[in-house]
C-alpha cells in the first residue's frame, strides 16, 4: 500500500512539473563573456539540446525520476521570471539543497519540451561544518567556504586551479558576491559517484557547485551561458 501511495506522489509531481513548466517561454538574452574564455571545441560538450524558436511545443511529463520538487520549481521559476531578458529562458538548473549530497540535487531542466537530467552536486564545506551531507546554513561572505542561496547567472568558462570551470554572477543581495569569491561550476573527485559507496556522502566544496568529474561535460552542454542556476532550501 505504501508503494502505491509513493507511486502516486511520484506522478502527481511528475504532472505538476510538467503544467509549470508549459507556461514558460523562451527568451533570448545573454551574458558577455569575460577573459581565458574557452571555444566550445575546447569544452568537448556533448551534443547540445535543440535551442527551441517559435513558437515553444508544448510541454510533456519531466522524464527524470529525480523530479524537482512543486514547491521549489514554483519558487525557480518566479525568479526566472523576475529577471526578465537579463537571462536566457528556455533552459535552467535547480540545486535542492534540502536534499542531501547523496541524492542527485541538481536538476537541469529544458523548459522548451519539460525533461530535465539531475546530477549530484557538492556544498561548501562552511555550510556543513560537522560534514553530515546536508547543508546546514547559506553564506555570502568572503572566506566562508559556505554555498550561496539564490538566482545565479552563468557567464565565462575558463581555467584555473580545478580545471574547466564557469563563472558565476550572483543575482541577489544573498550571493552578489559570488563572482569576488570565485564562486563557480567545477568538477571535482569528491562529488563523483564512487563517494557515495565508500563514504555515503560527497565531499564539500569551498562554496562551488561541484559536480562529477564525468558530469561536467553534461552540465555545461545543457546548461550553457547566460542561464539561471537557482540554489535554495526550501
Amino acid at each position: 500500500m505504501r508503494d502505491m501511495l509513493d507511486a502516486a506522489h511520484s506522478r502527481r509531481a511528475v504532472v505538476k512539473n510538467g503544467l509549470l513548466l508549459a507556461g514558460v517561454l523562451a527568451v533570448p538574452g545573454a551574458v558577455s563573456a569575460a577573459v581565458q574564455r574557452l571555444s566550445q571545441s575546447a569544452l568537448t560538450p556533448v551534443a547540445q539540446p535543440p535551442v527551441p524558436g517559435f513558437p515553444v511545443p508544448v510541454a510533456r511529463p519531466v522524464t527524470s525520476a529525480n523530479v524537482v520538487r512543486p514547491a521549489l520549481l514554483r519558487r525557480a521559476l518566479a525568479a526566472l521570471d523576475a529577471q526578465g531578458g537579463r537571462v536566457k529562458r528556455d533552459r535552467i538548473a535547480i540545486a535542492d539543497f534540502a536534499a542531501p549530497s547523496a541524492q542527485a540535487r541538481f536538476h537541469l531542466l529544458d523548459l522548451a519540451n519539460g525533461t530535465s537530467k539531475s546530477f549530484l552536486v557538492a556544498h561548501g564545506s562552511g555550510s556543513d561544518p560537522s560534514h553530515t551531507g546536508w547543508l546546514q546554513r547559506f553564506s555570502n561572505d568572503p572566506g566562508s567556504n559556505a554555498s550561496s542561496q539564490g538566482a545565479f547567472v552563468t557567464a565565462d568558462y575558463y581555467v584555473g586551479k580545478h580545471g574547466r570551470s564557469q563563472r558565476l554572477i550572483g543575482l541577489d543581495p544573498t550571493n552578489n558576491r559570488a563572482l569576488e569569491r570565485a564562486i563557480v561550476v567545477h568538477a571535482a573527485w569528491y562529488a563523483n559517484s564512487d563517494m557515495l559507496r565508500t563514504h555515503g556522502m560527497l565531499g564539500r566544496s569551498q562554496g562551488c557547485f561541484a559536480v562529477g568529474d564525468g558530469d561536467l561535460d553534461q552540465v555545461f552542454a545543457r546548461l550553457g551561458e547566460g542561464r539561471m542556476i537557482y540554489a535554495a532550501k526550501v
